[in-house]
């Protein structure tokens, strides 16, 4: 039996008694199994599995399927149903089974990591699969993570899948929407709204990252513009006369806006540095006036003392 461990390097092989250990390997009539009743898959591409017929009708069934016994002298799958549905279309009469007395977690666990390790399985059908081993066998995210080589934010963002609406999950399963795109559904946060950008997502081919943006704006709708309050002629008339003051005075642009009672002035600079430059620009001008109007004190000081003794003459 060839050892077969793709996808997330968990397989069934991996897990697969070998011929001659306890329950062993064996030939059973394909009309004594019945289907898993809790397979996390239930869709399969009809032409792979014409496919996979004429392989089996030229090379056999080559990875045996596993089984449980029933009573009656019947069987049920645990794991391995395309093998066993292109058996069918095959028109086999027997198939090799691995027998394995399993309880049902032991059935569903084999069903997940053969399901899981396989490439073609969607997204959605993963989820179901996490979830049942979550919700009906109690299993934590970290556990599932660790049985199927995930992480445990992985596990969760999986079966976080599963609340968007059926017409979502039915994009995602025919391959029209992408688990990315189901993340970002879920940004909104109720079921119209994911109908609604689910089909606009498929219909408009956006990328995941259209479809988160999209996602935010229905939730976060801007605001609409505020109409423009009105100023009164006079105030704009010195508003703009301060521009174009400043803006002489200081050589670059500058704007004036009212903000209430007061005004508001902005400069403009491209960079930070430009800012401080023209803040030690002023501040040198302001102490060369400060020296001018020091020196002219003095000399007005001077001036007066020497009159006052011209007159004492």
């Amino acid at each position: 039996m060839p050892d077969d461990r793709r996808g997330m390097g968990r397989g069934l092989a991996a897990i697969l008694p070998r011929p001659g250990d306890e329950d062993g390997l064996r030939e059973i009539p394909v009309d004594l199994i019945d289907p898993n009743p809790r397979q996390p898959r239930r869709t399969f591409d009809e032409t792979k599995l014409e496919e996979l017929a004429d392989s089996i009708r030229t090379r056999g069934v080559l990875q045996p399927i596993v089984v449980r016994p029933l009573a009656g002298g019947r069987y049920e799958l645990v794991a391995g149903e395309r093998r066993l549905r292109a058996a069918r279309i095959a028109e086999l009469a027997l198939i090799p089974a691995m027998l394995r007395q399993a309880d049902d977690w032991e059935r569903l666990d084999l069903a997940l990591a053969e399901n899981m390790a396989r490439q073609n399985l969607n997204a959605v059908e993963e989820a179901r699969a996490c979830a049942m081993l979550v919700d009906d066998l109690g299993l934590t995210k970290e556990e599932v993570g660790r049985r199927v080589g995930r992480s445990r934010v992985a596990i969760s963002n999986l079966i976080r899948l599963l609340d968007l609406p059926e017409d979502a999950l039915e994009l995602i399963e025919t391959g029209h929407l992408s688990e990315g795109h189901g993340r970002a559904i879920l940004l909104c946060k109720d079921h119209a709204s994911r109908r609604r950008l689910a089909r606009s997502a498929r219909d408009g081919a956006w990328s995941v990252r259209e479809t988160e943006r999209r996602a935010r704006e229905a939730e976060h709708p801007q605001a609409e513009p505020s109409k423009p309050k009105v100023i009164h002629p006079d105030l704009a008339d010195a508003l703009a006369a301060a521009e174009d003051t400043l803006s002489a005075a200081l050589g670059r642009e500058v704007r004036a806006r009212a903000r209430g009672n007061k005004c508001v002035i902005e400069i403009e600079f491209d960079q930070p540095a430009e800012a401080v430059e023209l803040a030690r620009s002023m501040l040198a001008a302001g102490v060369r006036r400060v020296v001018r109007e020091r020196r002219a004190a003095a000399t007005i000081g001077i001036r007066t003392a020497n009159g006052a003794g011209d007159k004492g003459d």
